[in-house]
């Protein structure tokens, strides 16, 4: 096999594997339904260029009827290349929305320098496109975060929040005016990154907030690349206990009535009953 037709092979089982795990999550908890305006929050990184693609590949198959819409936030970053995702989503011909707002002087005045800017600027983005979302009629928001953005999560949330919690595939927004769903839940970085290369999508970088030295998510991100590496299998594993949750074998009294735990009398009774009888069934047996 020459080595385009190997590249072929091996870009047709990537894709037929991101569609596949796509599919899954989208089913699975009901993401997409028939006649939904999905909202797919567009970066120019690499997740969300991938969840694009994707989706719309689902819309021209899928055998329900749902509108796609690109929606970028220019948050006004000096040399941001405003030019770029016109001009791509212009050549794929997906209906698209630029929204403008400054929020990178918002950040840069907030937070001092040194300090993490990362959350500031995600509450800002974040109600920015959910008005936007509210304001349009959009159904569904669609955003680019994959399954080891769900395990990085969830570990911070262990080692510096103190709570036993990661990103749902589904949402339901806090002012319960908009429900976001993550179609990559299922999908490895490994593979969102090797799909990019191959599409050769116009990634813009972040240099406001993802580009930051000794986050406390790139703590993370390291710590479970190298369990991968030392063990792998592990964190398919990990995931797969998100999703076979035993609130009864934690500590949370909200999740589950320790309090009004007690010994049923009646169940304890018929266990003891089952004891006698198998022990007098054992001495008939050593009788005969």
């Amino acid at each position: 096999m020459s080595s385009t037709k190997k590249e072929q092979t091996e870009f047709n089982k990537l894709h037929k594997r991101l569609r596949k795990n796509v599919g899954s999550a989208i089913a699975d908890f009901n993401m997409i339904e028939d006649g939904d305006k999905v909202m797919v929050c567009l970066s120019g990184g690499k997740d969300s260029y991938t969840l694009l693609d994707i989706l719309m590949y689902f819309q021209k198959i899928a055998p329900i009827h749902f509108d796609i819409i690109a929606v970028n936030l220019d948050q006004k970053q000096p040399g941001f290349p405003e030019h770029i995702l016109p001009k791509y989503l212009q050549k794929i011909s997906v209906p698209f929305h630029i929204i403008e707002q400054d929020t990178y002087s918002i950040v840069k005045r907030v937070i001092p320098e040194g300090q993490t800017t990362c959350s500031l600027c995600s509450r800002l983005r974040r109600g920015s496109l959910y008005g936007y979302a509210k304001a349009e009629g959009i159904t569904k928001i669609a955003l680019g975060h994959h399954r080891d953005d769900i395990l990085e999560t969830f570990f911070l949330n262990i080692f510096y929040a103190g709570k036993l919690k990661a990103m749902p595939p589904k949402l339901l927004s806090d002012d319960s005016q908009n429900i976001i769903i993550r179609p990559l839940a299922y999908c490895k970085e490994k593979d969102i990154e090797t799909y990019a290369e191959l599409k050769q999508f116009p990634i813009i970088p972040c240099n406001l907030c993802g580009s930051q030295e000794n986050l406390q998510r790139q703590m993370m991100k390291k710590m479970l690349e190298n369990w991968d590496k030392a063990f792998p299998g592990r964190l398919e594993t990990i995931f797969s206990s998100l999703q076979s949750v035993a609130p009864s074998q934690l500590a949370d009294t909200q999740l589950f009535d320790f309090i009004g735990l007690n010994l049923d009398q009646r169940a304890d009774v018929s266990v003891n009953s089952a004891m006698i009888e198998a022990d007098s069934s054992g001495l008939d047996i050593l009788q005969r």
